[in-house]
């Protein structure tokens, strides 16, 4: 996926997954509440520059929704659905991550780590003024991006050091076939890796799936 863009560059396209239920009804003081509270931060996330380009609801379109908006950063705005709506979220986003805040008045923070452990990036719980919001969101990209390097270097570590087991067996088979000394073995895997325009531990895996074939 290509990553967030960062703070610095002009505006981060912003989606917000709320229920639809965050509608102002002055007969309901808890639904009014929620609807200004709601309101309070897109007023801050205008305010500081952000581009909310959606609000959509936690459904089963949101993996789809959310694919073709590619967003830089998701705002999930909720409070008595939040957990249900984070488990929305989080699956719509496992194929392309993406860094996701939560909003939300629930105190109940029984279920923060999980969440966190779930790939949310901030958890924000009780009310913040408009200026507030740029802060938090500014730390929960750096923050996402921090984690996307780390999660990129160990799973380049990992390639590294299956392609090395993929290369040592290989050597090992020239060796044991064509007498070559391991130095001979690796020059030609190289050799033909170059002159056939592929990686050396392709090179590699199609040796060791010949000699097992034939073994």
């Amino acid at each position: 996926m290509n990553s967030p863009r960062p703070s610095s560059a002009s505006p981060l396209r912003i989606v917000i997954v709320a229920p639809d239920s965050l509608l102002a009804d002055g007969s309901d003081t808890r639904a009014f509440t929620e609807a200004e509270r709601s309101r309070t931060l897109r007023i801050g996330l205008l305010e500081n520059g952000y581009n909310i380009v959606a609000v959509l609801p936690a459904d089963v379109f949101l993996p789809d929704r959310l694919a073709q908006i590619a967003p830089d950063m998701i705002i999930v705005d909720a409070e008595s659905q939040a957990r249900d709506t984070l488990e929305h979220v989080v699956m719509a986003t496992r194929e392309a991550r993406r860094p996701i805040v939560l909003f939300t008045e629930d105190e109940d923070t029984s279920h923060v780590g999980a969440a966190i452990a779930a790939g949310v990036t901030a958890y924000v719980v009780a009310g913040m003024a408009p200026d507030r919001v740029k802060p938090v969101l500014e730390v929960a990209l750096a923050r996402f991006q921090h984690e996307e390097g780390l999660r990129r270097e160990l799973a380049d570590a990992r390639t590294e050091l299956s392609d090395r087991k993929v290369i040592d067996r290989a050597k090992g088979i020239l060796i044991r076939q064509h007498g070559l000394t391991e130095q001979d073995a690796y020059a030609r895997l190289r050799k033909t890796a170059m002159d056939k325009g592929m990686r050396l531990a392709e090179v590699a895996q199609r040796l060791i799936d010949v000699s097992d074939l034939l073994a």
